[in-house]
């Protein structure tokens, strides 16, 4: 047997309350995991029957009813050629496949209901399904986690790090130094970005005085 022993047990299950309980959570989600895959392949080759159960009472049902519709026909037949005997023999005949067509459709209702339970259960189920996977990948996540910021913190606890990070320093004091020297050469000097930045600024006071001037003699015409 495994953890749950009935489908019930699954779907009004509290996994949280389950893991708290258990020595070994990892453990417990797996088999978690797998009893609900397990349930659910069962419970849906249970539905599955049920469902093709009910297209065989359909056809039952479509079989009756056109009997009924065939003595409903023989028994006006019958009336029209004066054979009342045979017409209230049809009538009985009619009368008999009636009820067993309300029986057999009464029992498609019954299949129905228990049709659409099961949908209920099995959605239900898939969703503790989704939430322990969840849980599943959480704790994986968490165990990958904590085992590389064990391995950072015995790196960090080396001395190896202590002298790597002083050369370091010393690396970027120098680097520094140099770019102090290279910035002190180039101080004053325009570069060429600077040189079209200032050919594009004279180009727009260029523009801006020719539209002023041709507006000054514009009003000089109107004048």
């Amino acid at each position: 047997m495994g953890i749950f022993s009935r489908f019930s047990d699954i779907v009004n299950s509290n996994i949280n309350a389950l893991l708290d309980k258990a020595e070994d959570p990892e453990k417990m989600v797996r088999l978690i995991i797998q009893e609900m895959e397990d349930t659910l392949v069962e419970v849906r080759s249970s539905s599955a029957k049920t469902i093709a159960e009910k297209k065989e009472l359909q056809r039952v049902v479509n079989r009756l009813q056109e009997e009924v519709s065939d003595w409903q026909s023989k028994a006006e037949l019958a009336l029209s050629k004066e054979r009342e005997d045979l017409a209230r023999a049809a009538l009985i005949e009619r009368q008999k496949a009636a009820e067993q067509a309300d029986s057999v459709t009464a029992d498609i209702a019954n299949l129905d209901e228990h049709i659409g339970k099961l949908q209920d259960e099995v959605a239900q189920l898939q969703e503790k399904l989704a939430d322990a996977k969840a849980r599943q990948k959480s704790m994986l996540m968490r165990q990958k986690t904590v085992a590389s910021r064990l391995e950072v913190k015995k790196t960090l606890d080396s001395n190896r790090i202590n002298d790597a990070m002083y050369k370091f320093e010393r690396y970027e004091q120098k680097i520094d130094t140099l770019e102090a020297q290279v910035e002190a050469y180039d101080l004053g000097k325009k570069t060429l970005k600077d040189e079209f930045a200032e050919l594009a600024a004279q180009e727009k006071i260029d523009n801006e005085l020719a539209a002023l001037k041709a507006k000054v003699n514009q009003k000089d015409k109107d004048a």
